[in-house]
Formats: structure tokens, sequence, C-alpha cells
């Protein structure tokens, strides 16, 4: 937030969670306000209160060390509570109806100061946009239009919608479907598996096997597949949830997946292919992130089209396992850091 709101030279809000703090609040605020001074941290807004006398404590104490304006606060309240999962993710298409944000929205007119919120967010200055996106020349359509399946369900939702949009550039017509439900593959010439939550999902996966086997002869016919870290689950022999139970998957790849409390990988990431296939280039390097609390266990040899190096360029092991046409990694992989790659996978598609 902080390093996009640099990029922006945009206000930022501090949403501070107040409920087990006094003058100490005010300690916080300063140091996020100093430790970069040139981040514009214009005011703050206090988070699980239980009273007024609690927000005016605060208030008091912040203002008072920092001048920065505080600008209310949202009680503590069950019914606009949204409980944590291990990824600490809940899916758009889990979010709440109607009458949870016209409850959240009662809750902050009542005690947030919304016009001088306004203020403060249009204090930002107008930007001058100099590098629109990128370049059209980046695209070269192919021929025909290669139908794109897309894994779409609450087990797989984890998408870059940039990813999804640069298929479109690149002559790809995306077509949802989904593993949980649907008996069978749509006609396509790509499937694109994406992110998701498959372990909690992994006994309605298990039952669609008409699904899982029309994917598998997808594979077997030479079809290019994309998967993304539970995409990735997905196309293997089995899943382990955190209870222990184990679900057959698809069986694409050799390996089993298990899930573990304790064991997190996170981290921004890049791939360097090492060498050609349906993302690219031998040498390309393509921009993502990996989160996820399972662990592969493979039961056969594996290839790998590409190794990954972290933040601080430390080497983080082989992604992009390969099976035939198959494709799938760890790593959820931003297409608009290599626009290439969409273009490959859709050509790859084509044959």
């Amino acid at each position: 937030t902080a390093e996009l709101a640099h990029q922006l030279n945009a206000p930022v809000l501090l949403v501070v969670d107040g409920s087990a703090m006094a003058r100490s609040a005010a300690a916080m605020v300063y140091g996020y306000a100093q430790f970069d001074s040139s981040l514009n941290v214009a005011g703050v807004l206090f988070n699980r209160l239980n009273s007024e006398g609690h927000y005016l404590l605060l208030k008091e104490a912040v203002e008072k060390a920092t001048r920065i304006p505080v600008v209310g606060y949202l009680r503590s309240d069950p019914d606009v509570t949204i409980p944590d999962r291990h990824l600490g993710l809940r899916t758009a298409l889990e979010g709440p109806g109607t009458e949870w944000y016209a409850k959240l929205g009662q809750l902050a007119s009542a005690t947030i100061d919304l016009v001088r919120l306004e203020q403060l967010a249009q204090a930002s200055p107008e930007m001058l946009v100099t590098n629109p996106g990128i370049p059209a020349e980046n695209f070269r359509p192919v021929d025909r239009s290669v139908r794109v399946g897309v894994a779409f369900d609450p087990a797989f939702c984890f998408y870059y919608s940039e990813n999804l949009h640069l298929l479109e550039k690149a002559g790809g017509e995306l077509v949802r479907f989904s593993p949980m439900h649907d008996p069978s593959l749509p006609e396509v010439d790509l499937v694109y598996l994406g992110g998701g939550y498959p372990e909690i999902y992994a006994e309605l996966l298990q039952r669609n096997s008409t699904m899982r086997q029309s994917i598998q002869a997808f594979a077997a016919r030479g079809g290019v597949v994309y998967a993304e870290c539970g995409g990735l689950m997905y196309l293997t022999k089995t899943i382990r949830d955190f209870d222990g139970m184990v679900y057959d998957m698809v069986g694409v790849i050799p390996a089993e997946t298990a899930m573990s409390r304790t064991k997190m990988t996170l981290g921004y990431r890049e791939l360097t292919v090492t060498r050609r296939g349906p993302l690219g280039d031998h040498g390309d390097r393509i921009r993502g992130h990996e989160f996820h609390y399972s662990t592969l266990h493979p039961k056969d040899d594996l290839e790998y089209l590409g190794y990954l190096t972290d933040a601080q360029g430390r080497d983080r092991g082989a992604d992009g396992i390969t099976v035939g046409n198959v494709v799938a990694l760890y790593t959820h992989l931003h297409f608009s850091s290599h626009p290439h790659v969409p273009v490959a996978l859709v050509e790859a598609a084509k044959g």
C-alpha cells in the first residue's frame, strides 16, 4: 500500500486496530508517519472499538502527538466481522450480501466523519500518465480465436484480472466452467486453472469424476493446460486436507499434495524460464507471487521449465511442472510483467 501511495502521490488513511490500545496508539501512528517521512499519512481511522470514550482517548493522544487528524472509528460488531481462515483470505464468491453492506454503512455513517474522509481523499494531486500501458505491438493476435476454458467457482477464483484481459488481447475467447459442478470441459483449446481453495472443496471435486476424467483426457490428447497453485493441486493425484482426509484429483501430475497448518510459503517471485514451452522462451523472466500452506510430494521424477528467485534474488527452487503441454506452478504469475506469456499460451493452444 505504501509503495502504491508513493507511485500515485496519494494520501494514506491509516486504519488501526485500537481494541487493546490506549496512548500507545499515538506511538504506533507516529512510527508509521516517520518511518518514511515522504509518505503522506493524512488521517487515522480506528477499528474494533467498543465505546466512544475509548475513541476520544485515542483521538486525543494521536492528534496531540502527531498532528494527524483522526476521522472516526468503527465499533466491534459480530454482524460485520469477516471470519479468518488459513490463508487469511475470503473470496469474492463468498462475499456477504447487501444486508451486510447496509449494516456496515450504518455503522460507518454513525461514527466516521465521511465528509472529512472525502476531503482527505480529494487532496491527492492529479497524475500525468506518461506510460498508458503495454505497447500494442506486444500483441499479435493469432489468426483465429482460441477458446480458453477458465475454471471459475468457489474452489478456483484467484485470478489477476489483467491476466484474463491480456489473454483476450492475445486472441483468446474466455469460457468459464466449474470443476465442482459441470460434468465435463466445454469445447476449448486451452484450460486455465487458477488459484483458490481446492482443499476446502476437495470432496465435491472428487465426487465430480466426469470432470476430472475430461481434464485428464484433454491433457492426454496434448491439450494445453496452465495451472497456478490451487490449479496445480487439482492436477495432482490426491489432496490431503488439514484433517488428514485424502481425496482423489485429476492425476495428470505424478505427485500428491498435503496441507500443513505450520508450513506457509509466501513472497514475491521471479520465474526464469530455462527451456522453451507454453510460457515462452529460454531466458524469459516472469514475476508473480507465492502463497500457500500445501506441500508437494512427488511420486515420480518431475520435469520443470524454470527456477524461482525471491525479491532479494535468493534461490527458491524449481517451479513450472511440465507434463506434455501441461504447465503447473505454485507461483501466481502476473502476465503484464512479461506480456509475451499470454501470446505464447494462445499460440501453443493453436498448435
